[in-house]
């Protein structure tokens, strides 16, 4: 697990908040990161944050989640009720939730959207993470969609085969809601980790690719 630990004692837990604008968000941008960082040796804690939904969304979320994340030390889910594609008029009330989640809850790794991402709700939550979580190590997942708007990725995490299997099968067996999308399918969600995966040269051949904006690579005093 050398390059996920982020500095963390492998004996102590990594805390890692995630974040996600809408149901299945997260386990589309970054589940194969979640699952393989559940099974570090010191453990993992997630804040599982999802803005808006449905009761059947939610419901769905949930289930996800907890089976995305059964190897986690800790995880705490939250999944709220926000408009869908309406965030950007009520940033205010969102931005409450972020300042409420920072009170309870400091990560060494924040996984949210990418700023460059065309959808209004994705935008406001990648704004709002910066604008909270501004001395933390934040990484920006991506989102395959109409939009034509994938970039250029410059942090990769190279997954196995059992972790796309397990990332497929989560978005397979939990999202029932999203199977009428002609693009919500393995072959799309595969299709990028292979793609990613290439430019990476990862040993497993697939990976998930973020955007990092800053990053501190040696902490501590350098005097």
């Amino acid at each position: 697990m050398i390059g996920l630990d982020l500095g963390v004692d492998e004996g102590q837990p990594l805390r890692v908040l995630a974040l996600g604008a809408h149901c299945d968000d997260v386990e589309i941008g970054c589940g194969g990161t979640l699952g393989r960082l559940a099974r570090r040796p010191g453990g993992l804690e997630v804040r599982y944050e999802v803005f808006s939904s449905n009761p059947q969304r939610a419901e769905e979320a949930r289930a996800a989640a907890t089976d995305l994340l059964r190897e986690a030390q800790d995880v705490s889910i939250w999944v709220g009720e926000y408009r869908e594609s309406y965030f950007p008029y009520v940033g205010d009330a969102i931005k409450d939730r972020f300042e409420l989640v920072k009170s309870e809850f400091d990560p060494h790794l924040v996984l949210t959207h990418q700023r460059h991402d065309r959808h209004q709700d994705h935008r406001t939550i990648s704004d709002l993470t910066w604008n909270t979580f501004r001395d933390h190590l934040v990484l920006e997942y991506e989102i395959p969609k109409w939009d034509g708007d994938m970039g250029s990725p410059n942090v990769f995490v190279p997954l196995s085969e059992d972790d796309v299997a397990n990332k497929l099968r989560v978005l397979g067996e939990h999202y029932a809601s999203q199977f009428a999308k002609p693009w919500y399918d393995d072959d799309t969600f595969r299709g990028l980790m292979r793609l990613r995966g290439m430019e990476c040269h990862a040993p497993g051949r697939h990976a998930e690719a973020f955007y990092s904006r800053k990053a501190v690579l040696l902490g501590g005093d350098a005097s």
